[in-house]
């Protein structure tokens, strides 16, 4: 008997560990048994990928069970697809994953061709599905749930008496030291590890009880074995491979062993591959702390939630409230680990102002980017419950994104989404570090994005192509605008001309440029460009040489801390890739 697990991802970049899991874990288990006759195989596409070319490929593999991985991001192609695979093989179908396995009602409703769920952890309810499918040579055409009902794990669909069949929860595994290597290929040469993101994890269940999350269901936290973790990063490192993402749902659970992973990791760097972990940064402890200092650039990066800054926010959402003791140690991690901080949009007791206090809070703390994200309404969390006793409206499908709350209009969430591309814009992207620098020292950062925004709609900046070249122009009206509707009290003439040479800078620093915008005054010496490359001992090739340079002048020193307090003629050479 036949079996193809199906993903479809959000990225060509993206890799399934869920069906990877369950085909690698169901192969070892037929490995064990010589009787088996069951043949497993997977298929990953992406959400883009043209339609006929899936159905196609799914209908070359004359498999006998076709079982959907879903999740939010994949629900909208898997809903379309599932009833034309009936349509053009032969074939059970099911599907597994939080979106489906929470909400089966709903699934089964809206697709007759689904024949069954797998809910909850699938490597062991697979096995012996399947197993029992391929031992009682069953009939596609008069498939029955009755023949299952003793298989926990798994929903079924009475369509006689139009309800939800359950044969109850499965235990969770508690040895994940049983589940093989998700990625045996990186054994082999047929692998493509510099463009690809793998996932890993070093262990399943999450102790805390955020209301907006699915991982709050499972509570019981269960550990592979440190050995395990130890030989299964080493193939990621010996295979070169560009990112690993830990999905540990919270990483830095038992200190002892958190910290002897990433020893591990730092100790056996290959130089290349870079590192993801999830964190809860006000657990982190004092030992934690001090080995972070000791770890360079480009083995780690962290994604921390803030999600709030608000008490009775995080309160309601039941995530911890100390978000002092969470600042203090977001300080403590040494820029040679990039930190992704993250807020959302849309929850309860928030509204503008005190959505604008939680962005202050976040970008004071200086992270490499700022994550703007809107709740989600998610089947099977307390807050689906907490949202629809409360007036939140919401998507009516999967991404089920926050349309308005108590706290904030539908028009509040979009005017959100056009911060949010500002942010990316003018922060994330460090396209104008020199500028934000020097502004932050004076503006706090929502009162000059959302100044900025509303500028922007008024030049209907928001319905344009925009490129990151484009970014400069906005910046340099919006400065203008500011200047002369002293739309900043806290800023004079001076600080004006000074964030005119920083914008100049950053421009100027971004890439060699062909032409320059109207607006830039470029100062350039052929004689000094020359001078100073002479200086640098940079004339070896002179062709080169002033490809990969640039000469300007500015009226401050830029590259200070506070470059308004040294004010000349600061001659610089511009340095780039090349």
């Amino acid at each position: 008997m036949k079996i193809l697990l199906v993903a479809v991802n959000a990225s060509y970049m993206h890799t399934s560990l869920a069906i990877r899991s369950i085909s690698n874990y169901l192969k070892s288990q037929i490995e064990k048994d010589n009787t088996s006759e069951l043949e497993v195989y997977t298929e990953e596409f992406t959400i883009n990928q043209p339609y006929a070319e899936i159905l196609r490929k799914i209908a070359d593999s004359n498999a006998d069970v076709v079982v959907f991985s879903t999740y939010i991001w994949n629900t909208c192609v898997i809903e379309k697809i599932i009833p034309d695979v009936k349509k053009v093989l032969d074939v059970i179908i099911g599907a597994g994953g939080p979106e489906f396995s929470y909400a089966p009602e709903v699934y089964f409703s809206k697709l007759k061709a689904l024949d069954f769920i797998v809910n909850g952890e699938g490597e062991i309810t697979c096995w012996d599905f399947f197993s029992e499918l391929s031992n009682k040579g069953f009939s596609k055409r008069d498939f029955s749930f009755i023949n299952f009902i003793n298989i926990p794990g798994l929903y079924f669909y009475d369509r006689n008496q139009s309800k939800v069949i359950t044969t109850g929860l499965r235990d969770l595994i508690s040895d994940l030291d049983t589940i093989p290597f998700c990625y045996p290929e990186l054994l082999t040469e047929n692998s493509d590890p510099d463009h690809k993101i793998y996932y890993f994890e070093s262990s399943r269940g999450c102790p805390y009880s955020c209301s907006y999350c699915l991982s709050s269901v499972d509570k019981s936290v269960r550990f592979k074995s440190i050995e395990k973790v130890f030989a299964e990063l080493k193939i990621f490192l010996d295979a070169d491979v560009g990112l690993v993402k830990f999905v540990d749902r919270t990483y830095n659970l038992q200190p002892d062993r958190y910290i002897s992973i990433w020893n591990y990791i730092l100790n056996n760097h290959n130089g290349k591959t870079m590192f993801h972990f999830e964190i809860e940064a006000e657990f982190l402890t004092e030992e934690a702390l001090e080995f972070l200092q000791k770890v360079p650039k480009g083995i780690m990066q962290f994604e921390i939630g803030v999600q709030s800054c608000n008490e009775k926010t995080l309160l309601a959402i039941h995530r911890s409230p100390n978000v002092e003791r969470l600042a203090q140690n977001v300080k403590r991690i040494p820029s040679t680990i990039h930190q992704h901080l993250d807020l959302i949009a849309g929850l309860p007791y928030e509204d503008l102002a005190a959505f604008g206090l939680s962005y202050d809070f976040v970008m004071a703390l200086k992270p490499d980017a700022l994550q703007l994200g809107f709740l989600k309404i998610l089947h099977g969390t307390d807050m689906e419950k907490y949202a629809k006793e409360n007036g939140w409206k919401w998507q009516e499908n999967a991404v089920y994104e926050t349309f308005s709350t108590p706290y904030m209009s539908f028009k509040d969430i979009m005017y959100l989404k056009d911060v949010e591309v500002l942010t990316d814009a003018f922060w994330n992207k460090h396209n104008f570090n020199s500028t934000c620098k020097f502004l932050f020292r004076y503006l706090s950062p929502w009162k000059f994005i959302t100044e900025l925004c509303d500028f922007c709609h008024k030049q209907k900046t928001f319905e344009a192509a925009r490129r990151d070249l484009y970014w400069y122009d906005i910046l340099f009206n919006f400065f203008e605008f500011a200047r002369k509707n002293v739309l900043f009290m806290e800023l004079n003439q001076e600080c004006y001309d000074v964030l005119y040479d920083t914008l100049r800078y950053d421009f100027v620093s971004s890439g060699k440029k062909g032409n320059f915008p109207q607006w830039y005054h470029h100062r350039y010496d052929k004689d000094k460009h020359r001078n100073l490359l002479q200086q640098k001992g940079l004339l070896h090739s002179t062709r080169l040489a002033f490809a990969i340079t640039e000469f300007e002048a500015f009226d401050y020193d830029v590259r200070s801390d506070e470059p308004e307090k040294a004010k000349g003629n600061f001659e610089l050479l511009i340095t780039y890739n090349g």
